[in-house]
């Protein structure tokens, strides 16, 4: 059994595309429920409530949707700079470092082999709340407002091989799988990784459409069931497209809400529970195509749009 990997410490942020700007700013702070950091070029950088970070979500204004890159950050300097080693030492596509932005400081950049870009950095802009968002308790990091999210949870992104981006994972990133999908040809439909004692903070399914560097969904976690169920009402009032839920998951128990923001990105409310996961011996769960054919954890029947449909959206051939 090799050794854990403890160099990053969470899922950071997640650079969005939306080519409907004004439209999916709206949503995210007005329906959504996230708070606006700041305006800069053609990007908001947003953040849920109990974020501690200046941002965990930037949208950019774009001709397409997707996702732009994801950010992870290091637990230090020298856990920072033993990464980069690794990831220039895998043989996978290296873009090298930037200089950062409003966010955070310098981040090494590399790319997974199916398009996704990835980041990782230590350097972060701790969130400072103006007088009127300071919190009544000193252990958040701002005041919340109706059932808007508390935390950045996790996202899942889309790729024709699986098990080729779980190496990926766990080479570049120190990443372990925590439960996975094995179908019948002998493929893995799903892998759900964690870099912590999260459940996981990033999932990667196949990917059915034809796409390439495809974005399935970002979650924000909520603090209770009850949030989502109102955030349901929230989504009906403002005629936003909920796709399917509220319900449960079978792979990993959570509790969801999938929607789609005004430009077609999935996002999703989610409600983890109490999960961890704390053991350092701990041996992934196996779902088999039998299992996942009975649907989701009380017996919805997934429904096919959550298999198809990811950003951008594939260019059909006429």
């Amino acid at each position: 059994m090799s050794e854990r990997c403890h160099d990053l410490a969470h899922l950071g942020h997640v650079e969005m595309l939306t080519d409907k700007f004004e439209e999916s700013l709206d949503f995210f702070t007005r329906v959504y429920g996230l708070k606006l950091s700041a305006l800069e070029g053609y990007s908001a950088y947003l953040r849920a409530w109990d974020d501690y970070e200046f941002h965990t979500l930037k949208l950019t204004r774009s001709e397409s949707t997707g996702v732009a890159h994801i950010g992870y950050r290091a637990e230090s300097p020298q856990a920072l700079d033993r990464r980069v080693k690794a990831i220039e030492a895998s043989g996978y596509s290296v873009h090298g470092w930037t200089e950062g932005d409003l966010g955070h400081g310098p981040a090494f950049r590399f790319e997974d082999p199916f398009g996704h870009v990835f980041e990782i950095y230590y350097e972060t802009r701790w969130y400072e709340a103006p007088e009127a968002d300071r919190p009544a308790l000193k252990n958040v990091a701002s005041a919340f407002t109706g059932a808007a999210p508390r935390r950045i949870d996790h996202l899942n992104l889309l790729a024709s091989d699986v098990s080729e981006f779980r190496r990926f994972m766990e080479t570049c990133l120190g990443s372990r799988v925590t439960e996975y999908i094995q179908l019948d040809n002998g493929r893995l439909g799903g892998c759900w990784f964690t870099v912590n004692n999260k459940t996981y903070d990033l999932a990667c399914t196949e990917e059915h459409g034809g796409g390439h560097g495809r974005f399935h969904h970002v979650t924000y976690a909520t603090d209770q069931r009850e949030d989502i169920l109102r955030a349901a009402d929230v989504f009906l009032e403002n005629g936003v497209h909920i796709e399917t839920g509220p319900h449960k998951h079978a792979i990993q128990g959570t509790f969801f809400l999938y929607v789609w923001e005004p430009a077609g990105n999935r996002v999703e409310l989610a409600n983890a529970g109490a999960r961890l996961n704390l053991a350092p011996d701990w041996k992934p769960i196996c779902w088999t195509e039998a299992d996942r054919k009975k649907g989701q954890a009380w017996g919805l029947k997934t429904i096919e749009t959550f298999h198809t449909h990811g950003t951008p959206p594939v260019k059909k051939e006429v």
